[in-house]
């Protein structure tokens, strides 16, 4: 007897839909599976066979056959199991014909008959609806993440019995024995850590950091140690703006390929922000394996990269990040295929002036030139070019902490970059744009007009701060997300000559 199952596959970020073909026929004894598969895959039959005959189901002597279509994709991960066994319990009878009719079929097999739970879910769930699936059938605790997806009704089930229960009833009665799971959109939000009123001095790292969050700018901070570049930067996500909707589909979906997205979860509500330490290799960065899962940068999707003492990450790691920053999505070439990950993130480096960190305290600082120099070059001209804001951290002094009251705290921050957010959302509305910083070099003269005065005053800055044309252009993006703070419709010559001081401190600082 022959039999179909939906079930799907990721390649890359896309998911696509199998087709799980089961026939059973007489002959020599034995399991075989077709389909361009991989190691995982290839072991499901030995698992199917084992996990019916320790729910009470023994399979017959026959010829078994199973073919995952189409035969041109390649198949990956263990999430097929499910759908082979019920598609093997049709073909012999268990089941009635029809029963999976419209229902997409996910989940791995444990040896008792147990179901677990597999990655990708969520983009896999969202993919089939897009197809015109409504209904599927998923490991327990994969259940609230395809539950995420509106319009589809998701059962979550735990044993391979349990699963036979469910399609032996019909369809209107499925909801009394597993009713659909429910995904809440009011899920608590969690809180960042620390506040930047618990900041004191560094105004104008914290005016960076507002910029910053506000416009989605990459930023670099650049102080002794202790001068408060960590904090600075671990405290920005408590400023960002929260995600939307689209955003947090998007950052979920990632992170259930990876396989990170916490168990009972639907949507991912805060953006992320991960710190790797510099000891990195350039494929946890980039992604890596035969089929690449996510790396790090894509990880920080929407979220912030924080890569805390720059000079130390090895230049391979950092110039990788070269194209991700320009395009905003990573793409990664195998021999197996061509794979395009996002990777739209605001880069935010912390580093010290020099190897001992006190340059240019001649009293302190006891580095060479030619030391100063090599540890600089570690960091590419093309990274620093990306980079739309280089802050200059001095040492705090003890007068400062004693005599300097609290600065503005980050609920204050917050409301700032809210407002500033608002403005952007009017102005891109209908467009691929979130950011300011997003903003393609050909659509700046159409966001960013400049006037008569205004523009001498950056042909002035262009030629005075001997900028590249790329640096230029992020000059240009950094006054518009100034003028947004400052609630001004247009770009002013007082913006331009903020946005250019941050440029100004990165030829100081070469």
């Amino acid at each position: 007897m022959f039999s179909t199952i939906l079930a799907s596959t990721i390649w890359g970020i896309e998911s696509h839909l199998v087709h799980v073909e089961v026939d059973i026929s007489s002959g020599l004894p034995c399991f075989i599976m077709t389909g361009s598969l991989g190691g995982e895959v290839k072991e499901s039959g030995e698992r199917v066979r084992i996990a019916l005959k320790n729910t009470g189901i023994h399979m017959p002597p026959m010829h078994v056959s199973v073919n995952l279509s189409p035969a041109d994709l390649r198949k990956e991960g263990t999430g097929f199991d499910l759908a082979i066994a019920v598609g093997v319990l049709i073909s012999m009878g268990k089941l009635p014909s029809g029963c999976t009719e419209g229902l997409l079929i996910l989940g791995e097999l444990g040896l008792s008959g147990e179901i677990k739970p597999v990655r990708g879910i969520l983009p896999m769930v969202a993919g089939a609806y897009k197809k015109g699936i409504h209904k599927c059938l998923v490991p327990l605790e994969n259940a609230g993440e395809a539950a995420a997806v509106t319009g589809v009704k998701a059962a979550g089930v735990a044993s391979l019995g349990q699963v036979m229960e469910y399609l032996s009833c019909p369809e209107e009665k499925r909801n009394g024995i597993l009713p659909p799971a429910v995904f809440s959109t009011h899920r608590e939000r969690e809180t960042p850590k620390g506040n930047f009123s618990e900041i004191v001095g560094q105004e104008r790292a914290k005016r960076a950091a507002l910029i910053c969050a506000a416009g989605f700018h990459h930023m670099l901070l650049v102080g002794p140690p202790g001068s408060g570049k960590t904090m600075i930067a671990r405290r920005i996500p408590t400023i960002l703006p929260p995600l939307t909707g689209e955003e947090s589909l998007e950052i979920s979906s990632v992170y259930s390929i990876s396989g990170r997205l916490p168990a009972g979860s639907g949507l991912l509500t805060r953006r992320p922000f991960l710190s790797p330490h510099h000891t990195v290799s350039p494929q946890a960065i980039a992604g890596g394996g035969r089929i690449p899962r996510p790396g790090l940068i894509s990880l920080a999707h929407r979220g912030v990269l924080f890569l805390d003492e720059l000079p130390e990450f090895k230049r391979q790691t950092l110039d990788l990040l070269r194209q991700p920053l320009e395009e905003r999505r990573i793409r990664i070439a195998r021999s197996g295929g061509a794979f395009t990950y996002p990777a739209d993130v605001m880069l935010v480096g912390a580093m010290n002036p020099c190897p001992c960190g006190y340059y240019p305290d001649l009293n302190k600082c006891r580095c060479t030139p030619h030391e100063i120099h090599q540890y600089m070059s570690h960091i590419s001209g093309p990274i620093l070019d990306r980079i739309d804001l280089w802050v200059e951290m001095p040492r705090v002094e003890m007068g400062e902490i004693q005599g300097v009251s609290k600065g503005m705290s980050s609920e204050e921050m917050s409301d700032r970059v809210m407002r500033a957010r608002k403005r952007q959302k009017e102005r891109y509305q209908g467009t691929d744009y979130c950011f300011n910083g997003e903003l393609a070099p050909g659509d700046l003269g159409k966001y960013c007009y400049l006037g008569k005065e205004e523009k001498g005053a950056a042909e002035q800055l262009f030629q005075k701060l001997d900028l590249s044309l790329r640096a230029y252009h992020r000059l240009i993006r950094v006054a518009r997300t100034i003028a947004d703070l400052e609630d001004s419709e247009k770009i002013q010559k007082s913006h331009l000559m903020e946005a250019a001081c941050y440029r100004a401190a990165e030829k100081t600082g070469r």
